[in-house]
């Protein structure tokens, strides 16, 4: 019994194994991208440019909805 499993396991295909984290692959192309963008981010060090992006449109969302709540309520 034990040698009819030892040859199962010897012949049926083995899932490749894939880095995890970071350099792992990506399928989808947004991912990827903001993917390079975070790196891109970690290797400049303090300039922040990505971050203050990030920060101003979530902060642009932030208006819109209160503002689109205020008309909504009147």
């Amino acid at each position: 019994m034990k040698i009819i499993t030892n040859l199962i396991k010897k012949f049926s295909k083995k899932e490749l194994l894939r880095p995890l984290g970071r350099w792992r692959m990506e399928d989808c192309n947004v991912k990827t991208d903001n993917k390079i963008d975070l790196s891109n981010e970690d290797h400049c060090g303090p300039c922040g440019k990505y971050a203050l992006e990030k920060i101003s449109v979530v902060n642009k969302q932030i208006v819109t909805k209160d503002f689109l709540t205020k008309i909504n309520k009147n």
